[in-house]
């Protein structure tokens, strides 16, 4: 039976083809088109009678074209004294299908001359045994049909506006979470180049400071240069694992088996961090204040990433026997970060590209990631030489 509704949807005039035939089958079996003492030739009858049909084989084909059709039939009726038939039920059917369909004119008019049929016709054909209030009963009853018709039509096309918007409304809310699903993709794309800058240029930064020292003391100090060698070994796993963890989060569910994943750094790793750098040949003095506890994975990372930024620009612009200073403070509703290193500094825009090869995000990057969870940052350099970087990680993100 699907199949029988879904071809009736798709040939529409097919069917409106069938019940016209039906009609007018009906209409000749009732005698309609046969001679009466009122009307005219049965040839003039059966013309009538097969227009009508024809507007109903044709309603939603060309709506407006059978309405003036109907129209011109009905007023010929009226001046060739045509008695009703049967087939002038197809003035029902137009006046509902161009009340669903039709253009607002074609629609009005409809209304307008279908409330006028009856009147006119108790004027052409009066009934003599009834009384003027019966006639007028009449007029009423007559005239209720094409009202309805017409309200119904009208529903049915209020209704299928209220489903158009209703799709469009959904395929709109479709496009939108299509666009902010691509936002969220560039955001995350963006994340992972800052996570990337930040593993390479801290891990990259300590494995070349220590293939200096090794290449320098290997033939008067062998134990040193294999020392340093263990470290460069020690820090390039690392920067590949954490490269792979970053780089697994662009693939589409797919992986290595037995790859390596490690979970995001925190705080409690800024002390192999600073012993990395310390081995690596730079001096940190690192403290904790207050009491340590656990905090949100994004403030913690922020932390960590900061302080890693931080000691690599001290190592690639403090220049030689510069020292560092970390500080770790909890407060009651945030984390406070403060590096300060003795070193000679570069200039201020240097850390604001990265590096003298302008290829990182430098301060750029600290800001935007302080940024992300409400925090502030104050940076630049230290009265008396050096460079100071200050933050404030607050536990709930500002409104």
């Amino acid at each position: 039976m699907q199949s029988v509704y879904d071809f009736l949807r798709r040939h529409p005039t097919w069917v409106d083809g069938f019940w016209a035939v039906f009609l007018f089958g009906i209409s000749l079996l009732s005698g309609a088109v046969q001679r009466t003492p009122h009307t005219v030739s049965p040839a003039v009858n059966a013309v009538v009678t097969l227009l009508l049909c024809l507007v109903v084989a044709l309603r939603r084909r060309m709506p407006e074209r059978m309405l003036v059709l109907a129209a011109v039939v009905g007023v010929a009726q009226l001046a060739l004294d045509v008695e009703p038939v049967l087939a002038d039920f197809a003035l029902l059917v137009i006046v509902y299908s161009v009340a669903a369909s039709g253009p607002p004119w074609a629609s009005r008019f409809a209304l307008i001359g279908g409330l006028c049929a009856s009147p006119l016709a108790q004027l052409r054909w009066p009934e003599q045994e009834s009384s003027a209030a019966g006639r007028l009963a009449l007029v009423v009853f007559l005239a209720v049909p094409f009202a309805l018709a017409w309200v119904l039509g009208d529903s049915l096309r209020t209704r299928r506006a209220y489903f158009a918007q209703l799709e469009e409304r959904a395929a709109r809310l479709e496009k939108e979470r299509e666009a902010q699903a691509k936002v969220a993709v560039a955001a995350e794309r963006a994340r992972i180049a800052r996570e990337l800058h930040d593993v390479v240029a801290h891990n990259v930064s300590v494995m070349v400071v220590q293939a200096d020292g090794a290449a320098y003391v290997l033939d008067t100090a062998p134990d040193q240069a294999k020392k340093a060698l263990e470290t460069i070994s020690g820090t390039g796993r690392q920067a590949l694992a954490e490269m792979r963890r970053l780089l697994g989060v662009l693939r589409t569910g797919e992986h290595e088996e037995g790859g390596e994943y490690v979970p995001q750094p925190d705080v409690e790793q800024l002390g192999d961090l600073i012993e990395q750098c310390r081995t690596s040949g730079l001096p940190v003095d690192y403290k904790i204040e207050g009491t340590p506890r656990p905090l949100p994975s994004g403030v913690e990372l922020t932390a960590y990433r900061i302080v890693q930024e931080a000691l690599t620009n001290t190592r690639k612009h403090g220049g030689p026997n510069t020292g560092a200073s970390v500080r770790l403070v909890y407060f009651d509703d945030g984390l406070g970060l403060l590096v300060e290193d003795d070193g000679k500094g570069a200039p201020h825009e240097h850390y604001e590209d990265g590096g003298v090869d302008g290829q990182g995000h430098g301060l750029i990057g600290m800001r935007e990631r302080v940024g992300m969870v409400g925090g502030t940052l104050d940076a630049g350099p230290r009265p008396g030489g050096g460079f100071r970087i200050s933050a404030l990680l607050p536990l709930k993100p500002a409104h």
